[in-house]
């Protein structure tokens, strides 16, 4: 049986944690950031956690993650 590929594109956004979850950056960090405030900044540095019903779906494109 030959090796699945990992969708590359997906490899880079997402990251699977210790427990499974699917971990995902927030939207909205790259640009425009002098409108935004300072408390919002923040709020963006952290990682979020995909929803629990898109996880399989991006489980099957990092098979090895």
């Amino acid at each position: 049986m030959p090796k699945m590929k990992t969708n590359k594109s997906a490899a880079k956004r997402f990251k699977v944690s210790g427990t499974g979850r699917v971990r995902r950056p927030k939207a909205g960090g790259n640009h425009l950031l002098q409108e935004k405030s300072r408390k919002r900044l923040r709020r963006l540095r952290k990682n979020d956690m995909v929803n629990k019903t898109l996880e399989r779906h991006i489980k099957r494109l990092i098979p090895y993650g």
